[in-house]
């Protein structure tokens, strides 16, 4: 039998702190619940959920939580579940709008329902070219950009010239040419019956504003209202909510107005900023007690905001016993940064940080190519940080049939008892899963990381619950499902900072911090420059316990070190900083620096990537050793094996082939071929130059 209902109500409110009671007792609004970063503001608001819900304050199913991911809807959903209200319902904007449009279509538009817009990147790109203009990939990407900010300031084709010009935006094009291109993008989505993210909001609102019935029965299902994240509500997303909510103020709304990055999509903190002029009598809760960051990684993240201009900041509170210092680190090259960060990153793992509790995070998605590398050279598994939803892919879903139907079947029988981790994998073998990740990377590597990251998760339930079988581990993956709560994987992240909104890793190393990165040098306003110094706090405070700072003076080894770090370090960094280690030679990537690397058959200039790495044309002749890279792909499948890693991380297919084709007698030969960095030369060096020299055998 259950606890009692008044147990179950002050188990909801035990283990909250004074501020985080406060927010869940307030069971009515307005409310407003300015929260600190690492304050515990999901905790502070699904217990207020909860004890509304058990103390009759509400039905579960009245009750509608926005949020603006649909991994924070996930986690919402958990924890409710497990707080004991499971019928709330907690979407992103997005979705709860698609949902009401899709329900009363049929009654108030009728016809057939169009088609959601994934990307408008296509569309924009055959509106440019009814416009007779031509744009690259990137510029197309820029438009599109134009085009949502457009549409959620709710400017129309006609007004955008003038709005631009008011908002101290830089188009990617002549503005007369994108608002020709917007408004042909808008007589392109009616003729095919096509409807975006923003028109959707839109509709749904017009819907509601046109049709009393269909509003009175929106607001009969959901009277009371969570928005969280509500610093980066944009004017249609506040246009939909005051539309559901009508004359009604049961709203309780919570966010950072120093975690407002997202100010170039038309996101504002002014709805946050303004809800007691809006909602005069709220209630306002400030969470302010850290219990994400050492006391170190948190007074470093009050001095980021302190020395810029923020009004409304929270001075956060440490909660956790002392930690390490920050460390800040000065480089010559990136080449340089992105080695000493993989190194120091598998000196972590090897203290016994897990791989995935360590994140790298970078300002622009193009600093990634770098780090990649580093990594791989390294030995240092990783992952790069992607938008798409883990339970919809193909993989995953033929994974979870397969585990249902051998759940069913009674498949722990068929492994003779060996245990959940055993009979996981048992299955997985049979949509592809094997113990080496395949090599190179693209749509195989991704299923097998998929694939991985299932088996991971059983050895995880497996270590909670040595009892768990098959049945639970199934039921746990359908939750997760449904929470949009996918289980991570295994490696370490790179990450943009913007990518790592809401997320905490053990570890961060904050990289590339240098003028013109961070801030951005399109900053050009005081406004766009605190944006920026807001970007370096949500980077800071991503950091549980380790927390590295680091820039490079140039951005090519032997470059001229013309940099300088970021403005926003003045008065944090040291006078002294940590001096880099000892460099490795590098005389190959300095020459490289000079000028392309020419091609050792024709000489001529190589860009692409493939062909730098094998250091010739793809169509020029060359002298592969067959017998040699079969038995460098034998030697490195073993090494594989031992180190239980993927093949790749040992070595590239392309770099075997390099160096099945160029046959280096010395050291010094194999590290001038690209892929063999210092700490692959160190670890595997020998053995490599005893299977091209034959002295294995």
């Amino acid at each position: 039998m259950g606890l009692p209902l008044s147990d179950r109500v002050e188990a909801v409110l035990d283990g909250l702190d004074p501020e985080q009671r406060a927010v869940a007792e307030a069971v009515r609004g307005p409310v407003c619940v300015l929260a600190g970063a690492g304050t515990g503001k999901t905790r502070a608001i699904t217990h207020r959920i909860a004890y509304a819900t058990l103390t009759g304050a509400v039905a579960p199913q009245r009750v509608l939580a926005v949020t603006f991911t649909n991994r924070a809807a996930g986690e919402l959903r958990s924890r409710l579940r497990a707080l004991g209200a499971p019928g709330v319902q907690a979407r992103t904007f997005h979705a709860a709008a698609l949902r009401q449009l899709g329900y009363f279509w049929p009654r108030v538009i009728g016809g057939e329902q169009p088609k959601i817009i994934e990307s408008k990147i296509a569309l924009v790109a055959d509106a440019a070219r009814a416009c007779r203009l031509s744009y690259g990939r990137t510029e197309l990407r820029d438009i599109a950009g134009e085009v949502e900010w457009a549409k959620v300031t709710q400017t129309r084709p006609e007004e955008y010239p003038a709005a631009v010009a008011g908002s101290a935006r830089r188009p990617p094009a002549d503005v007369v040419d994108v608002a020709r291109v917007y408004a042909m993008y808008e007589q392109l989505r009616r003729e095919r019956n096509l409807l975006d993210f923003e028109g959707m909001l839109e509709l749904t609102a017009a819907v509601l504003a046109e049709h009393p019935d269909v509003a009175r029965q929106v607001r009969d299902q959901y009277r009371y209202f969570v928005v969280d994240e509500f610093q980066d509500v944009n004017p249609l997303q506040k246009l939909l909510l005051d539309t559901w909510l009508g004359d009604r103020d049961d709203l309780c709304v919570v966010g950072d107005p120093s975690q407002t990055i997202y100010s170039f999509t038309g996101a504002t903190p002014d709805y946050l900023l303004g809800f007691t002029r809006d909602h005069p009598g709220a209630t306002v809760v400030r969470l302010v007690r850290d219990y994400r960051s050492t006391p170190q990684v948190v007074q470093l993240a009050n001095e980021v905001l302190a020395r810029g201009g923020a009004r409304h900041r929270l001075e956060l509170v440490a909660q956790r016993p002392t930690g390490p210092e920050p460390v800040y680190t000065e480089y010559d090259d990136e080449v340089a940064e992105a080695e000493d960060v993989a190194r120091r990153a598998r000196k972590l793992i090897d203290e016994g940080v897990p791989a995935r509790e360590i994140a790298v995070l970078f300002r622009v998605n193009a600093q990634s190519e770098t780090y990649e590398s580093a990594f791989a050279d390294a030995d240092v598994p990783y992952v790069l940080r992607g938008a798409e939803r883990f339970f919809e892919r193909a993989a995953v879903r033929e994974a979870v049939i397969r585990l249902r139907g051998a759940a069913r079947a009674g498949a722990d029988a068929e492994t003779d008892g060996t245990g959940l981790i055993a009979t996981v994998r048992h299955v997985l073998v049979g949509v592809g899963f094997t113990d080496r990740a395949p090599e190179g990377t693209g749509a195989a590597r991704e299923r097998w990381e998929s694939l991985a990251a299932l088996a991971q998760l059983a050895e995880d339930m497996a270590a909670d619950d040595p009892k768990a079988g098959l049945p639970e581990f199934v039921a746990e993956l359908e939750d997760r499902a449904a929470a949009q709560h996918a289980p991570p994987l295994e490696g370490v992240t790179l990450a943009s900072l913007h990518t790592a909104k809401g997320l905490e890793w053990d570890a961060v190393f904050l990289v590339g911090l240098v003028e013109g990165t961070l801030p951005i040098v399109y900053a050009d306003t005081p406004g766009k420059v605190e944006e920026e110094r807001r970007l370096l706090y949500v980077g800071v405070t991503r950091a549980r316990e380790h927390l590295a700072l680091s820039w490079a003076l140039a951005r090519s080894p032997g470059a001229r070190k013309g940099r300088r770090p970021s403005r926003f370090l003045e008065g944090l960094a040291p006078q002294t900083v940590t001096p880099a280690p000892a460099r490795v030679d590098r005389t190959r990537r300095r020459a490289a620096s000079r000028g392309p690397q020419p091609c050792r058959v024709c000489e001529r200039p190589l860009t692409a990537a493939l062909e730098r790495k094998l250091g010739r044309c793809e169509t020029c002749p060359a002298d592969l050793d067959e017998a040699l890279l079969l038995r460098l792909k034998e030697w490195r499948a073993g090494v594989a094996r031992e180190q239980k890693v993927p093949a790749y991380v040992v070595f590239t297919d392309v770099t075997l082939q390099a160096i099945a084709e160029r046959g280096p007698a010395t050291l010094e030969e194999l590290a001038g071929i690209p892929g063999v960095g210092a700490a692959k030369l160190d670890r595997h060096g020998s053995a490599v130059l005893a299977l091209v020299t034959g002295a294995d055998r």
